[in-house]
């Protein structure tokens, strides 16, 4: 049974008590890759846990950018999530279909706003739904509440900061991507994209930090998995994937284990494996 940490992760076993909770606002911020053919939109319509809204990552992001769900821009945060009758005083529970996958960008999303009490649901759907707890078609009932956002943009990085990070070494920076694809050994999924790493990097899968049933690891198990793959934890760090989305497990289990100086480089590899500018590492780090 994990521990319940209202601002990092809660059991399925203590949401399902907090569902009458008038100050709970439960998320489902299920996303998947552009070829898994696969609409969370619509999944979302079929079944979900009652009072859930969906967090759309694609659409609540900077559209101006060419990037997939970079950063919205603050106003265009605050009114959806105000569409979506979440506000300040609100307690914010964020799951997703696969486990813990896309979940825990938007938890990290809502602490680069400013907003503390926030927390991804352990197991997410398929833990909930193998427990027979309560599955709706219901759509949530809004009621509008502002929220105040204090952005904290030392928790964002982009390819300028992340390029001196990798030549100064000030930074450990961190990889969540697969083996395979950290060390440049096979095709990147996006098209046109280099294969390899950032120099300087190391590499820990998000999925060394899961157990079978994709609840996190403990936090004991999870720091030593950074440790063992050469991080250095006296560096503040700064966490990368393959478009932004799976890094922020990285940050959710550092902040379990207490390491709070951290940040998401937003581009993560979509960025740098096609800017001709930056150099390119292969094999182990």
């Amino acid at each position: 049974m994990p521990k319940n940490d209202p601002r990092t992760l809660v059991s399925t076993e203590w949401l399902e008590t907090q569902l009458n909770d008038p100050d709970i606002r439960i998320l489902d911020a299920s996303w998947f890759l552009p070829t898994s053919g696969r609409d969370p939109k619509a999944e979302f319509a079929t079944g979900h846990i009652p009072g859930a809204r969906f967090f759309d990552i694609d659409e609540i992001a900077d559209l101006r950018s060419s990037l997939p769900h970079m950063v919205p821009p603050v106003e265009k945060f605050m009114s959806r999530v105000r569409e979506m009758g979440v506000g300040d005083g609100h307690q914010v529970v964020v799951y997703d279909t696969s486990g813990i996958f896309s979940a825990p960008r938007v938890w990290w999303l809502f602490k680069l706003m400013g907003h503390k009490d926030v927390a991804v649901l352990d197991g997410g759907l398929p833990k909930w739904k193998s427990e027979n707890r309560p599955i709706t078609t219901e759509p949530a009932v809004i009621r509008d509440r502002h929220m105040f956002v204090t952005f904290q943009k030392e928790m964002v990085k982009d390819v300028t900061q992340v390029s001196h990070a990798s030549k100064l070494q000030d930074y450990a920076i961190i990889d969540a991507r697969s083996a395979e694809r950290f060390r440049g050994e096979v095709e990147e999924p996006r098209e046109g994209m280099r294969s390899g790493h950032i120099p300087n990097a190391r590499n820990v899968p998000f999925s060394s930090l899961l157990n079978a049933d994709q609840t996190m690891k403990s936090p004991e198990e999870t720091k030593a998995i950074f440790e063992a793959a050469g991080v250095d934890l006296n560096k503040p760090a700064i966490t990368s994937c393959g478009s932004g989305i799976t890094a922020a497990i990285l940050i959710l289990a550092m902040e379990r284990f207490g390491k709070t100086d951290h940040a998401l480089y937003d581009g993560s590899w979509t960025e740098w494996g096609a800017f001709p500018t930056v150099p390119i590492a292969t094999g182990e780090a």
